[in-house]
């Protein structure tokens, strides 16, 4: 046996040194079975991860609400030491979320089953209170306080962050059943190991895991066309396919670790999906350090790929797009207003533009635009790239196309949510280079839509703006655009969002 410290991962760097497969052919279609199966997964459900931290952020207000409550009914509005009680009301609450953290009394299979974790609810809550009675005594306060006020709120605290999780209990086993919350998996890989897999993963008690279907390259010889229950619904290249129309959180690849060409020649092919992809350990002879591994309850898996801006990073970056877009939207107005009148009086149609480009997970999104070329010379498709004094560009177009003041209306895009303030520039689904679309051009083109893309991104403010009218123009903003995806923080895109206006005035790829 190996005993291996350090986490096994494949980087992306790896994956893509492989030879590129010939799968430029369009994917073929999926068959009647995994198109309905897909169907059934269109809609968006709820994170765990998501769920748990709106319960800390619930119990931490009820906790505090509660201790405040009590004070007022006992001693009045604000009648006494009433900044002191409010401060220790408020650390008790944050402390006793804090200890069932650490205690893993958020993760979910806890919230299933909260008489199984009555006690240690109990100690932790005892715990914060023993922690503030000996913080008390040691500043010599402790006579100062109401001990009868405590008492109330200790006992009602308890009942109240108790029958919340009984509450939440019901209400998650609910969810589970009728699929809001869930993590939806596919198997990669059949046969046995994914007879085991899967046998392995349904014995958890209280699993919030549901197990889509499986997908292999192999024929039904080989790997049978039923495994544990489970449909094979087609081939790899169908699970990207079955990936862009079902909503999954996971793919799960139950081929051994050391067949490691054949691994990696899988992930070359799945890297591009906005899921967490994570490689089977459950029978590998391999054995790594325990915190190498995470886990489906005891089956454990090794972390290839994260789904990137995810969970809390996700509502952190849809709030800093809707403050900062309305903001946008606020200043720009005189902007966009004297635009719309220049392209009016300038040339006849609409002042708007409507463009289908590819977004998030490569759906179709309609982008706004101000009107830069002729109408009847328009190209909504883009498959002719717009080059230097091209004759379709109106007089007002080349002037806001060198600005970038005809994406401005990419402001209201960001608002409701088709584009994010900062991202991979859209493309539009036809652009093209050399006769060949872009992911013809650019192994791995389409990771750039595992995030929403934006009006702004990291080529951009790096010089990789304008006219894609050469191979090595389309791969260098890829590249910064890979980048930018691995490396998002809200302070990455604060950066962006600052430089941009500066990098503008380089108008020299702009037509």
């Amino acid at each position: 046996m190996n005993n291996i410290d350090a986490p096994h991962r494949f980087s992306r760097e790896a994956v893509q040194r492989l030879e590129r497969p010939a799968d430029n052919k369009p994917s073929p279609d999926l068959n009647a079975v995994a198109k309905q199966v897909a169907s059934q997964y269109r809609r968006d459900t709820m994170s765990p991860v998501m769920v748990s931290g709106v319960l800390r952020l619930v119990e931490f207000s009820l906790l505090f609400l509660s201790g405040v409550t009590i004070y007022v009914a006992y001693l009045g509005f604000f009648t006494y030491l009433a900044w002191e009680y409010t401060l220790i009301t408020a650390g008790i609450s944050l402390l006793t979320v804090a200890l069932l953290d650490i205690s893993d009394l958020y993760q979910v299979p806890a919230l299933m089953r909260p008489l199984q974790s009555f006690t240690r609810i109990l100690l932790v809550w005892s715990a914060s209170f023993a922690l503030m009675a000996v913080a008390a005594f040691l500043l010599k306060t402790s006579g100062t306080f109401s001990r009868l006020l405590f008492g109330l709120w200790y006992v009602a605290g308890f009942v109240l962050i108790f029958g919340l999780r009984l509450y939440m209990a019901r209400l998650i086993r609910r969810w589970a059943r009728d699929g809001h919350m869930e993590r939806r998996a596919v198997i990669v890989g059949g046969g046995k190991a994914a007879e085991q897999l899967i046998r392995s993963v349904e014995q958890q008690a209280y699993n919030d895991i549901r197990i889509c279907g499986i997908f292999d390259d192999r024929d039904d010889t080989r790997s049978p066309p039923i495994v544990a229950g489970y449909p094979k619904l087609g081939t790899i290249s169908e699970l990207i396919q079955f990936a862009r129309i079902a909503r999954i959180d996971m793919l799960i690849v139950s081929l051994p670790i050391t067949a490691e060409a054949r691994v990696l020649q899988l992930l070359k092919t799945l890297w591009v999906l906005p899921v967490d992809i994570r490689l089977s350990a459950h029978s590998s002879e391999l054995k790594f350090r325990p915190r190498s591994y995470s886990y489906i309850g005891s089956v454990p898996m090794l972390d290839i790929f994260d789904k990137p801006i995810n969970d809390w990073d996700s509502v952190a970056k849809r709030i800093f797009d809707i403050v900062l877009s309305i903001i946008g939207i606020i200043v720009l107005s005189p902007v966009m207003l004297a635009t719309a009148i220049a392209i009016k009086l300038d040339s006849k149609g609409p002042v708007l533009f409507r463009q289908k480009r590819h977004g998030f997970n490569n759906e179709v999104i309609e982008v706004y635009k101000f009107r830069s070329m002729y109408v009847e010379q328009s190209d909504p498709t883009a498959k002719k790239t717009v080059t230097r004094n091209d004759p379709r560009v109106t007089r007002v177009g080349r002037f806001i196309r060198k600005t970038s003041i005809d994406e401005l209306p990419q402001f209201f895009n960001a608002l409701f949510g088709s584009l994010s303030l900062v991202g991979p520039r859209p493309h539009a689904i036809a652009a093209q280079s050399h006769n060949l679309l872009y992911n013809e051009v650019v192994d791995g083109y389409f990771a750039r839509h595992r995030v929403k893309p934006g009006v702004t991104g990291w080529a951009q403010i790096n010089g990789w703006r304008g006219e894609m009218d050469t191979n090595e123009k389309i791969r260098k903003r890829t590249e910064y655009d890979l980048y930018y995806i691995e490396n998002w923080s809200l302070l990455f895109d604060l950066k962006i969002l600052f430089l941009t206006p500066i990098r503008l005035f380089n108008t020299e790829n702009a037509y």
